[in-house]
C-alpha cells in the first residue's frame, strides 16, 4: 500500500524535503519572547485583574490590573514573584477586594499589601516558615481567611511534615489565628454573603482531593470562630470541589455521585440538591492548585460554568430554574471564570488561537480580547489544528488523544515516506490534554513531525470511570495507551512506524521513561525531569503528594514489589532506544540524583543517550534561555536519531554511543562532568 501524505496545507509547488528538516515559519524565540501564561482572574466595577507568568522574567508571576478604557498596570514590583508554595504547586496567591490588594511573596511566604503599583507593605510576620494560599476577605471582621501551611522547625519535628490549617489574618497587625485544624489538608475557606457561616474542604492522607474530600459548614460566633461544625457533603471516597456561595447565600459545589462532576447545592436542613439536569460533563478540574474557578454567579443567581467532555471545554449558562444552554464560542479551553455585572471574564484558547484573557457580554455573546498570551501574526495555513481521535487500547477499551499533522505551505515529505511521530502526554497524571494553540507543538509540526497528545486512562474530562482506570495501574495504563496510540497511527499508515518518539515532563516524563524501558515501540525518548525511581519519589516528595502513590501504585511497603518493578531506574539496562534526559538542578520534586542514576547506567552500558542539567531550574523550566536551549537540544537529538539535518542555527548536542556497534555491558571510561551535554 502506498504511503499516505499526512502533511497538511500548501499546494503542488511545495518543495520536497525530509520530514523533520523543514524550516519553520515559527521562530524558536516565540517559545518565550513576550510570552505570558495566565493564572487566576478577578473582576469588579469594570476593573479586571489577573496573574501573568512571564518567561522573560524567569517565569515570575506578576499581578496586573486593567481599568476601563485604560492600559495594563503592573501592581507587583520588578523582581517580585507573586506565587505561593502551599502544596508546592500554589495557587490562590492574591486577593483584591475594593481598595485592598494582598499578594503572596514566593521567596519568603509572607503576605504583602500592595499600597500602590510597585509599593508593598508586609502584612504577615517576618521570620516565620509559613505559607498562605486561597485568600478571602472577611470585611466585617477586618481579616483575611486563608489556608496556612506551617513549616516551622518545631512543627516539622512534631508531625514529621508541614501542618495545614484554616486561619484568619488580622489586617490591622498581621496576627494569625487558627480557625480549623486537625486534618492533613484544607482548602477553599468560603464566607457566606451575610458573614455568619464559613465553609471549607478538608481531607486526609492518603487522599489527594479528587480521591475524597469533606465539605464542612460552621456558624461563626461573636469572635468569628467556627462553631457547630458539620459535614454536609463528601467523604473519604467522594470528591467535592469548588464550594462557593450564591448571591442569595446558598452554598454550591461540584460532586460526581453519578460519574460526572456536576453542580449541587445545600438546600434546607442541609439537604443536597442537584443544580439542573445531569450532564455528561466535568464542571471541576482536579485541584492541583488553589483558586480554581470553573463557575461563577450572575447577580440573579444564574450560573456561568465551564464543563468539559470529549476533550474540550464548553461554557454553560444554567438559569435559576435549572435549564441549561451552551454559549456558541470559538474556544475549546476555558478556565478561571469571573463575573462582573453582565460580563464574564475568563482565560480561553482553541486549537487555532493561543491563550487569551477574554471578556464575554453575557447578553449578546460578543467577546473582546483583553490580553493575549503571545502576539503572533501567522498565516492560518501554517497552523496544525488538533483533531480529537479515539483508538483501541489494551483490555478491549478505548483511549483518546489529540492528533496534530505535519503542516507546511512550503514543504512536503519525499514520496512514499511517512512523517516521524512524537507522542506526548500530560502531567498530573489526572490532568488532560490541552487543545490550546501551543507554539511548541507548532514548532514540531511545521518542521515535519506529527504529534499525538494522549489522554490516557486516568485523564479528566471523560467521567469518573475513565479517571479511575489509573488507580493501581500507573506505569501500566498510561504506558499502554501511549503505545497503542502510536501503533494505531502507524497501522493506519499515517506515521512512520520506524520513527516513533515519546517525550514528556514530570509524570509524563515517568511515562516516557517507562515507554523506553518496558516497551520496544519507540525509537527515541525525551524525558524532562521524569520520575525514574518510585520509591525515592515517594519518600522524598512533598506532603501533598507524599501518599499519592498509594492510589496510583499501591500501599507502601506492602506493595514494595510494584514500586520496584515499575521504576525505570531499576531496569535502565533495558532501555531500548536513544534517550535524552533534561533536568533542573534545583528540582525538589524530582531531584537530579534520579536522572543521574539512570545516566550512570546508560554510560556504563554504552547505551545511546544525552544528558543536560540546567542550573537554577526547578520542576518545570522557567528561564527563557533554558526553554529555548532545551527545545534546540531536543530537535538536535531527533535529527541525529532519525537521520535528518534540522533547519536553522541549532547547535547540536552530543549523543553518547549513538551508532556505537559496541553498545554492550562494559566499562567505557569516565563519563563527562554531570550535565555536560557537549556540542557534537
Amino acid at each position: 500500500m502506498a504511503a499516505r501524505d499526512l502533511s497538511h496545507a500548501g499546494g503542488a509547488d511545495r518543495r520536497t524535503a525530509p520530514f523533520g528538516s523543514w524550516s519553520s515559519p515559527f521562530p524558536i524565540e516565540l517559545l518565550t519572547k513576550g510570552a505570558v501564561t495566565f493564572g487566576e482572574i478577578g473582576a469588579a466595577g469594570g476593573t479586571r485583574w489577573w496573574l501573568e507568568g512571564r518567561a522573560e522574567e524567569d517565569g515570575r508571576q506578576v499581578l496586573v490590573r486593567l481599568k476601563p478604557g485604560g492600559t495594563l498596570t503592573r501592581l507587583t514590583p520588578e523582581g517580585f514573584n507573586a506565587r505561593c508554595r502551599v502544596h508546592e504547586y500554589g495557587g490562590g496567591a492574591f486577593l483584591i477586594d475594593g481598595d485592598l490588594t494582598v499578594v503572596s511573596e514566593f521567596a519568603t511566604g509572607r503576605l504583602q499589601r500592595v499600597r500602590e503599583p510597585g509599593v508593598l507593605e508586609p502584612l504577615t510576620p517576618d521570620g516565620r516558615a509559613w505559607r498562605f494560599a486561597d485568600l478571602r476577605l472577611d470585611r466585617q471582621r477586618n481579616r483575611i481567611l486563608a489556608i496556612r501551611e506551617d513549616h516551622e522547625p518545631e512543627t516539622l519535628a512534631r508531625h514529621g511534615e508541614a501542618e495545614n490549617a484554616v486561619v484568619a489574618i488580622d489586617l490591622a497587625d498581621g496576627a494569625v489565628t487558627v480557625l480549623a485544624e486537625g486534618s492533613d489538608f484544607f482548602s477553599s475557606p468560603r464566607l457566606s454573603p451575610d458573614g455568619r457561616s464559613l465553609a471549607w474542604l478538608r481531607w486526609n492522607h492518603p487522599n489527594l482531593p479528587w480521591d475524597g474530600t469533606e465539605l464542612v459548614i460552621a456558624d461563626l460566633d461573636a469572635a468569628g470562630r467556627p462553631v457547630d461544625e458539620r459535614v454536609v457533603a463528601g467523604s473519604p471516597s467522594d470528591w467535592i470541589a469548588q464550594p462557593r456561595w450564591s448571591p442569595a447565600g446558598i452554598l454550591h459545589f461540584a460532586a460526581e455521585p453519578d460519574g460526572w462532576m456536576n453542580l449541587f447545592r445545600v438546600g434546607p436542613a442541609d439537604r443536597l440538591e442537584r443544580v439542573g439536569e445531569p450532564v455528561e460533563a466535568e464542571f471541576a478540574f482536579p485541584d492541583w492548585v488553589f483558586g480554581l474557578a470553573n463557575y461563577a454567579f450572575e447577580p440573579d443567581g444564574t450560573i456561568v460554568a465551564v464543563g468539559r467532555s470529549g476533550g474540550r471545554d464548553r461554557l454553560f449558562r444554567i438559569a435559576t430554574d435549572g435549564s441549561a444552554s451552551i454559549y456558541d464560542l470559538p474556544f475549546s479551553e476555558i478556565s478561571y471564570v469571573a463575573i462582573d455585572g453582565g460580563s464574564a471574564v475568563f482565560r480561553a484558547a482553541a486549537t487555532d488561537r493561543p491563550w487569551a484573557i477574554i471578556e464575554l457580554d453575557l447578553a449578546t455573546s460578543a467577546t473582546t480580547v483583553l490580553r493575549r498570551s503571545i502576539e503572533i501574526t501567522m498565516n492560518p495555513a501554517d497552523a496544525s489544528l488538533g483533531e480529537p481521535i479515539e483508538f483501541p487500547t489494551d483490555g478491549d477499551r478505548t483511549a483518546f488523544g489529540i492528533l496534530y499533522r505535519p503542516t507546511s505551505r512550503t514543504f512536503r515529505g519525499p514520496p512514499d515516506t511517512l512523517a516521524p511521530l512524537i507522542v506526548t502526554s500530560h502531567g498530573g497524571p489526572t490532568a488532560e490534554a490541552s487543545t490550546a494553540f501551543a507554539v511548541l507543538t507548532q514548532l514540531f509540526t511545521s518542521r515535519g513531525f506529527a504529534v499525538l497528545d494522549v489522554d490516557y486512562g486516568g485523564s479528566t474530562g471523560y467521567g469518573k470511570a475513565y479517571r479511575k482506570r489509573l488507580e493501581g495501574e500507573w506505569g501500566v495504563v498510561d504506558l499502554a495507551d501511549c503505545v497503542a496510540g502510536a501503533r494505531w497511527l502507524a497501522a493506519q499508515e499515517m506515521v512512520d512506524g520506524e520513527r516513533l518518539a515519546i517525550r514528556g515532563g514530570s509524570a509524563s516524563g515517568y511515562t516516557t521513561l517507562c515507554a523506553v524501558t518496558f516497551s520496544d515501540a519507540f525509537s527515541a525518548g525525551v524525558s524532562y525531569f521524569g520520575i525514574g525511581d518510585l520509591e525515592t519519589f515517594m519518600k522524598g516528595t512533598h506532603k501533598f503528594e507524599s501518599r499519592y502513590l498509594d492510589r496510583l501504585i499501591g500501599p507502601y511497603p506492602e506493595r514494595k514489589d510494584l514500586y520496584h518493578d515499575r521504576s525505570p531506574l531499576n531496569f535502565a539496562d533495558r532501555i531500548s532506544c536513544p534517550v535524552l534526559i533534561l533536568q533542573g538542578a534545583e528540582d525538589r520534586i524530582v531531584p537530579p540524583a534520579q536522572a543521574e542514576q539512570i545516566v550512570d547506567v546508560l554510560w556504563e552500558r554504552r547505551l545511546p543517550h544525552a544528558y543536560v542539567l540546567y542550573p537554577g531550574e526547578d520542576h518545570g523550566f522557567r528561564s527563557a534561555a533554558n526553554i529555548i536551549r532545551s527545545f534546540e537540544a531536543e530537535v538536535s537529538f531527533y535529527g541525529q536519531v532519525f537521520g535528518f539535518e534540522p533547519a536553522g542555527a541549532i547547535e547540536p548536542i552530543r549523543v553518547e554511543f549513538l551508532g556505537d556497534a559496541a553498545a554492550s555491558v562494559g566499562a567505557s571510561g569516565p563519563r563527562p562532568r554531570r550535565g555536560a551535554a557537549s556540542p557534537g
